[in-house]
């Protein structure tokens, strides 16, 4: 087997981690003559017994040399951390993964990428603040960088879908493993016309344990990392960790102060977060990249009110109201009440909740 090959392989074992790799490669870095030492030579260079068994008897008792081949023809490409296609952001990080698994456009890891993370379980608000930041960022150029988890993270993908900077989904298991089940239909569209990346082989199962080397790479691949929003402990939060620890950028969108799922925004903007009040605010920083053009996106409008929907919008916030408060609010018939909210609802500034509520939906956070 050539270098490239034993990499492959050695990414491919069970039991065989980043760090055993990272020995590997300062104390042999001609992989390809691992098969030529004893299991006594590797432990004298640091790997232990029981690994040093492992990986001899991986690499001498199977054929690997078609594993590339197969995966192709599944339509995976593989990309190790020697050749020319793996992007120069992530191989300059603490921790580059030594392998990627990719599916789909390969070369939106050239350009300028924004991560965009948050809650698994975000407020109409929040939800539709994700959307619209991606919408904006890909139609200026730039990639957006999610986790292809539910909440945040799909809203961010569905919005980058629209535009030219497309969008890249990194996910905590193999790139052809589905999950969460209900992001099925937007991981084929990523699929077509983004990319899912993965730096655990075809066929790894989600556990939790794999979210944290999943984030590392959401930050390591993005020049920006945007929390739209984060409970106080979340995932969210260690994602913008992490790319502090990177010399990255860190945005937040604000939100409620007595709302559970903007504290950690809030506080990441309390600790200096740049703070998003409107998408282009992100893109200022960069616009003197090339493809670039934040002239080309288009904020998102809200439709055009009547003074009667106006009034109600103006009592609405991100907190659910009920239909009985709005009647008092509004001194207005239930008739009326009920042909104006249904207009607002139709015109998408509204959101109807279980329990004859209503919550407004903002545009450009």
């Amino acid at each position: 087997m050539d270098q490239r090959t034993t990499l492959l392989a050695l990414q491919e074992m069970k039991g065989i981690g980043w760090k055993t790799i990272l020995q590997l490669v300062a104390k042999c870095p001609e992989l390809e003559r691992l098969t030529d030492l004893t299991v006594a030579e590797l432990i004298n260079i640091g790997i232990q017994q029981t690994k040093a068994e492992i990986i001899l008897e991986e690499l001498n008792g199977k054929d690997w040399s078609q594993l590339e081949q197969g995966y192709k023809s599944k339509g995976i490409v593989c990309l190790t951390i020697w050749d020319q296609p793996y992007p120069t952001i992530l191989r300059e990080t603490s921790q580059p993964p030594w392998v990627l698994y990719c599916i789909g456009r390969t070369e939106l890891m050239t350009q300028l990428g924004i991560a965009v993370v948050g809650t698994r379980n975000p407020t109409v608000y929040g939800r539709r603040a994700a959307e619209d930041i991606a919408t904006f960022l890909s139609g200026a150029g730039a990639t957006v960088i999610s986790g292809l988890a539910r909440g945040i993270d799909g809203a961010a993908h569905t919005g980058a879908l629209t535009g030219s900077g497309g969008t890249i989904a990194i996910v905590g298991g193999g790139v052809d493993i589905v999950y969460p089940p209900e992001n099925a239909g937007l991981r084929t569209q990523i699929a077509s016309h983004g990319l899912i990346l993965s730096e655990f082989p075809p066929g790894t199962r989600i556990i939790p344990g794999l979210f944290p080397l999943r984030n590392r790479i959401i930050a390591g691949l993005a020049l920006a990392t945007v929390v739209v929003e984060a409970a106080e402990r979340s995932g969210s939060l260690i994602t913008a960790d992490q790319a502090l620890d990177e010399s990255r950028d860190v945005f937040a969108v604000p939100g409620p102060m007595n709302s559970p799922k903007s504290r950690g925004t809030n506080l990441l903007l309390r600790q200096g977060a740049k703070i998003v009040t409107e998408p282009a605010d992100i893109l200022r920083e960069y616009e003197h990249i090339t493809g670039i053009n934040i002239n080309q996106a288009k904020l998102i409008k809200g439709p055009e009110l009547t003074p009667d929907e106006q009034k109600i919008m103006n009592m609405l916030s991100h907190e659910p109201m009920t239909i009985d408060h709005l009647l008092m609010a509004s001194q207005t018939n239930f008739g009326h009440l009920h042909e104006v909210l249904l207009s607002l609802t139709l015109k998408k500034s509204i959101k109807s909740l279980p329990g004859a509520s209503y919550v407004k939906i903002e545009s450009n956070c």
